[in-house]
This record gives structure tokens, C-alpha cells and sequence, in this order.
């Protein structure tokens, strides 16, 4: 469920709704229902009025559902109260995107951030899953057991993260010699950013030649993948897929993925891919750059790409169907300079354009510069 309060985000509360019953469903659950309040701001007891909270335990006898999620983060506290007042499991977004990254961990690395970005966000939880026991406190029989156990329980976690840390900065070290050597050898690097389900993972297969994996998910893509990606006159560069982006991305995981996301800094270019069929182009496209931002790579040259561009329309309402359509469609690019190319790489439409294009980025190479190019 969402709430609607104070300014907006870069998405609207429906666009935001419709992003998290995918979240469910990626996370194995199926939605029967949804609701929003509008408020000023949230209640701090339970982050939705008396009145909502009512509207939605009355809702669990027409629909029997057993969770809750909630569109912005919890307190620990809300949290509590909800489960309590609902008798159900509640959830909030960020557990769900951990849910998510954590049944999608395959490597080690992965399965490393993801466990610290999962402790990181429990352990500010602990206390509120002890109050029962500290509303007893001097009572009779419930003297000491409380706390004793909730400090053990921090004591524990806090040893885990500490050791999960020492993991990771092992990773970031082996990582740093890689880019050091890849450095050395002078071959230029291209990272792909993008919302998660932009298909960065088949643009970089259908650039590369190569096999890499690729899903119509929601965070199909945990670990950086690099491949060799070759251009016209000898040259080839690198070609690096990276997680996936979403808004209200947990402040755990993007800490937790520091490593990962280091990648980014030592990129000569990044490629930003976009979902040009998305009905939310502009707010996913906004998210990205917000992140960029917040990761200190707002300096970065840049390239926008429009993938998926053959589930378009043409002005006539027809579908794309070839790759010189491409010149024919009509649509507002997001990015501010007005050059984003379109392709498919399902397709492979305007793969030879963008090839040219970037050749051109990374070792000066004088390819044309308007953004629908068919291939030759």
C-alpha cells in the first residue's frame, strides 16, 4: 500500500503502486488488493491513520491476504504496531527489495553484500521485536531475560557485520588489482547503468556476441559482468553490466554494493540504458541520474540509449516492425541533450550505431552524430 504525503517523488504514487506489485510478484507473492491515503504526514504510530488501518484489517476477510507491503520504509516501531493491529506479516519496501536481492545472490560476492545489506537492516529492528519484554520490565519473572537476549542478539549481528566487512573490502582490494591491470593495458572501459529491467544485460550480450544472461526480471543482474566488445578499425573497449537501479533503493544496499558499484568510478563512459516502452520513462530515467549523483559520478561522460525500442508505435499507432522505423518514431527523449539512439538489442536494431557512436566517444572516430542511424 502507498501514502501519499508531502512532496512527491520523482514517481507518482500510481506509477509507484503498479512498480511495487511487480516487486511482489518478483518476490513470489500475488497481490489481491492495493490502497492509497492521502496525508500531510505520516501517523508515527502506524504511518496510516486509525481510519486506513480499519479500512484495511476489514479488507483481509474479503480478500485472505497474509502480508502487507508498504510502499516507503517503516519504523521499527510502525512496524510492530502494524503486525500487531493486522495479525499478519508486514513488510515495507526496502525488506522487499532485500527479499529480492537475496533469492537472486548466485555468486559469493552477492550473496556477501546482500547478507550485510540484510543486517544492516535488522539490527535498528531489534529493539522492536523485544518490546514486549521491556513493557514488563520490574514485573515479576521478567527481570533480566529481555535485555540480556536483545544484547546478545546485537552483540551477534554486530560481529557478523563486522566480519561480512572484512569479506567485502577483501573483494574491493582483488577488484582494485583487476581495474589497475585493465588500466595498464590501456583498453578504454564502458559501464552500463539503467533502471533494473532496462535490459542492460541483453544490450551487453547483443554487443558483445557473447553469451551473458539475461531475463525480463527485476534485478535479473547482481554481479558486474565485463566483456570485450570489438568496433570498426582494430579498436575494442570493455564492457561492464552492473545492478540494476529502482527508486527508494535501500541505503543498505547501495552501501553494501560499494564494491560493486566502484566498478562504475574507473568507467571512461557510461552507457545509460533506458526502457523506451516504459509508461515511466521519465521518472526511472530521473532515478538513475538522481543515483549517479549521490555516488559521486555526476562528472562522467555519458551516452543514453532507448532500448526495447520494438515494442514502439509509430505516429500512426502501427508497431515497429523494422529496424528503419527507427527514424520514424516519435518519442521525447528524457535525457536534457535530445541525443539518446535508439535500439533493440533483442532486435539488434541500431546496434551499428551505437557502436560507431562510441567508438567515436572513447578513440575519436568521426561517425555521424544524429541519433536514428539504420544499419549498413
Amino acid at each position: 500500500m502507498g501514502l501519499e504525503h508531502g512532496p512527491r517523488g520523482l514517481m507518482s504514487a500510481q506509477d509507484s503502486l503498479t512498480e511495487l506489485a511487480r516487486l511482489v510478484r518478483t518476490a513470489g507473492g500475488w497481490v489481491v488488493g492495493e490502497t492509497t491515503q492521502r496525508r500531510d504526514h505520516p501517523d508515527p504510530a502506524t504511518y496510516i491513520g486509525s481510519g486506513k488501518l480499519e479500512e484495511v484489517q476489514r479488507a483481509r476477510e474479503e480478500t485472505g491476504y497474509t502480508l502487507v507491503v508498504f510502499d516507503e520504509q517503516l519504523s521499527p516501531a510502525q512496524q510492530l504496531r502494524l503486525e500487531s493491529a493486522l495479525k499478519v506479516k508486514v513488510l515495507d519496501r526496502s525488506a522487499l527489495i532485500l527479499d529480492i536481492f537475496a533469492s537472486r545472490a548466485r555468486t559469493r560476492e552477492a550473496s556477501l553484500q546482500v547478507e550485510l545489506a540484510q543486517h544492516e537492516y535488522l539490527l535498528p529492528r531489534l529493539r522492536g521485536q523485544w518490546q514486549h519484554l521491556e513493557r514488563m520490565e520490574g514485573a515479576i519473572g521478567s527481570r533480566g531475560p529481555g535485555e540480556t537476549q536483545l544484547e546478545t542478539d546485537r552483540r551477534l549481528i554486530g560481529l557478523r557485520i563486522a566480519r561480512l566487512k572484512r569479506q567485502i573490502d577483501d573483494v574491493r582490494r582483488q577488484r582494485a588489482l583487476h581495474r589497475r591491470r585493465r588500466e595498464r593495458d590501456g583498453v578504454p572501459v564502458v559501464a552500463l547503468v539503467g533502471y533494473t529491467n532496462a535490459g542492460k544485460s541483453s544490450l551487453l550480450r547483443a554487443m558483445a556476441g557473447v553469451d551473458v544472461f539475461a531475463a525480463d526480471a527485476l534485478f535479473a543482474t547482481l554481479d558486474p559482468l565485463t566483456r570485450r566488445v570489438g568496433v570498426e578499425g582494430g579498436e575494442a573497449f570493455l564492457a561492464t553490466d552492473t545492478v540494476g537501479f529502482i527508486q527508494k533503493l535501500p541505503t543498505q544496499l547501495i552501501s553494501a554494493f560499494r564494491a560493486t558499484l566502484e566498478e562504475l568510478e574507473s568507467a571512461d563512459l557510461l552507457l545509460h540504458v533506458v526502457d523506451a516502452t516504459s509508461p515511466a520513462i521519465t521518472a526511472q530515467w530521473a532515478t538513475v541520474m538522481q543515483t549517479v549523483q549521490d555516488l559521486g559520478l555526476g562528472e562522467k561522460p555519458m551516452l543514453t540509449v532507448l532500448n526495447k525500442a520494438d515494442g514502439l508505435l509509430l505516429p500512426d499507432g502501427t508497431p515497429v516492425a523494422a529496424e528503419a522505423d527507427l527514424a520514424r518514431v516519435d518519442i521525447v527523449s528524457p535525457a536534457p541533450e535530445g541525443g539518446a539512439l535508439l535500439v533493440s538489442a533483442t532486435e539488434g536494431w541500431g546496434l551499428a550505431a551505437l557502436r560507431r557512436r562510441l567508438a567515436f566517444e572513447l578513440f575519436g572516430e568521426r561517425v555521424p552524430t544524429f541519433a536514428h542511424e539504420s544499419a549498413e
